[in-house]
């Protein structure tokens, strides 16, 4: 394991490839390797970039790798792909548009699976995310499969939030529902030369001037950016931005205010406990055969499947007792 610590925090690629494969596949050994380099972590700026599909998502990572490898930072990007209904596994069709990254070395890129985990992220996800950071990388970059309304868990694993939009598609009804004016550090219109861009943007602005007592007091009030991801215009304002709430967070957590810190390691380890729980129910359900017995009996409709649950359920609680 000592060896496999060491070659991450060296950025060997080989060695973190295989180490987030094994991570992604749920195997158990890992949890020691995440336990040792987890010390190495905290370094890297993480950036979330999230909105519906079609949005340009991809173009715009695509464009703000090149333009922090010409300001010679390192780049790793998670890219949450919609899993395979067949394999399970991601269908890796953002790391295909980034393909002209593929051999620079300052460059990680990966593709993972949402395995339908409603909030866009995984678990495995946010431990890729310190994999990355123990590297060495200076910006981990997650691309989210999408924005909907659970999936805003991207701001649970990213300093900085950058939601992305684009003019007619009724974005702005959508950031309602979403509840994404909630998590969205910075708002980036896409494909800003369509018809539409300037309703957009007055939209957007409409809705957060309704809530200006959240940012009394110096608290961070969103930009909102226009972009044309394709042709590598507005990149450069954004990764400013970017650059720009950095700061920001860095002073806030020198005047002493550390809630927002405390409130990302609230809901990782939230979400680890909920995890583990539910394995090892599950693992022991399946391992005293109840589980089995209890599908046999909704399969020969002598029980419901509510029923069946809370009867697995409360015997797994009694047994714990």
């Amino acid at each position: 394991m000592t060896t496999i610590v060491d070659k991450v925090i060296a950025g060997e690629v080989r060695t973190v490839a295989r180490l987030i494969r094994d991570i992604d596949d749920g195997i158990p050994e890992v949890r020691e390797t995440l336990k040792a380099l987890y010390p190495h972590t905290g370094k890297a700026h993480v950036v979330g970039i999230t909105g519906a599909p079609g949005v340009g998502k991809s173009t715009l990572v695509d464009q703000m790798i090149n333009r922090l490898r010409k300001k010679g930072k390192t780049v790793g990007v998670l890219a949450v792909d919609p899993t395979s209904p067949f394999t399970g596994g991601a269908i890796l069709g953002d790391r295909i548009r980034m393909q002209r990254h593929s051999l620079d070395d300052g460059v990680f890129i990966r593709s993972l699976a949402t395995r339908g985990h409603f909030g866009g992220l995984t678990q495995s996800t946010r431990s890729a995310i310190d994999v990355l950071d123990a590297m060495g990388k200076d910006y981990v970059i997650v691309e989210t499969v999408g924005v909907g309304q659970d999936e805003v868990d991207v701001v649970k694993s990213a300093e900085t939030t950058v939601i992305l939009v684009i003019p007619g598609m009724g974005d702005d009804i959508q950031a309602i529902k979403a509840g994404i004016l909630e998590i969205g550090d910075i708002f980036v219109i896409n494909k800003a030369d369509r018809e539409g861009a300037e309703k957009t943007h007055s939209d957007l602005t409409l809705m957060i001037n309704m809530d200006l007592k959240k940012y009394e007091g110096g608290k961070w009030k969103p930009p909102i950016l226009k972009s044309e991801a394709v042709f590598d215009k507005g990149v450069e304002e954004l990764l400013e931005e970017i650059e720009k709430h950095r700061r920001y967070m860095a002073e806030f957590e020198k005047g002493g205010l550390t809630t927002l810190r405390s409130e990302k390691a609230r809901a990782e380890l939230a979400e680890l406990v909920k995890n583990r729980l539910l394995e090892e129910v599950f693992n022991r359900l399946i391992d005293s055969g109840d589980f089995d017995k209890a599908v046999e009996s909704v399969a020969a409709g002598e029980v419901d499947p509510y029923t069946a649950c809370d009867d697995l359920l409360l015997s797994r609680i009694d047994a714990i007792k």
